[in-house]
């Protein structure tokens, strides 16, 4: 549990794709809220590249800036931004922390001023969501296919496994976004 002797200003959401974390940072930023996608590093370095936008060229992104920089490259990489915008706000937010080395990263850098939220739904109803998205959609096969690969490359199972708050998924994103609200307002978080 975080160290409530202090108010948290960094909010992690982190969970397996198609779990709503990325509806959840688009809410909290309406509200005010800087956001930062740790995935936007990849497809950002994906598009610089002059490669298509696909599951397969971002997925080699991320592998080799891990296999260049360790586990924590994305967060290394986001660290100068975050702490930018801390300087400039109350309170931030961050989608996608993936690793568990990442995570440590940023417990070591906020300490007591992150809370990590998993945001988390039924496999089935996140393969629903993730074939019927605008945006990069997958097959079934290629969720599993992704869920597989960030387990076992990226230890993404670890920042989840040790959230300090988690939020189900399963219903209308009303539902979610009520709960992200209550959960935001009994931290003391602000923009």
């Amino acid at each position: 549990m975080p160290d409530t002797s202090f108010a948290p200003r960094v909010l992690a959401l982190v969970g397996m794709p198609g779990s709503g974390k990325s509806l959840c940072a688009q809410h909290l930023e309406t509200r005010g809220f800087f956001q930062f996608r740790f995935g936007s590093i990849v497809t950002n370095e994906v598009q610089r590249r002059g490669l298509a936008l696909t599951p397969q060229h971002e997925q080699e992104v991320r592998e080799a800036f891990r296999a260049q920089d360790g586990m924590a490259a994305i967060a290394l990489r986001a660290l100068p931004i975050l702490r930018a915008e801390l300087e400039r706000r109350r309170s931030i937010a961050i989608d996608g922390l993936y690793s568990f080395t990442e995570y440590e990263l940023l417990q070591a850098e906020f300490r007591s001023t992150m809370v990590v939220v998993a945001v988390v739904a039924d496999r089935a109803l996140r393969y629903q969501r993730l074939t019927g998205r605008e945006e990069r959609p997958l097959t079934p096969e290629e969720a599993l296919a992704r869920d597989f690969a960030e387990i076992k490359n990226l230890e993404k199972g670890g920042p989840i496994a040790i959230a300090d708050y988690t939020l189900l998924n399963n219903a209308a994103p009303g539902a979610l976004l009520a709960n992200l609200d209550a959960l935001i307002e009994s931290l003391g978080l602000k923009p």
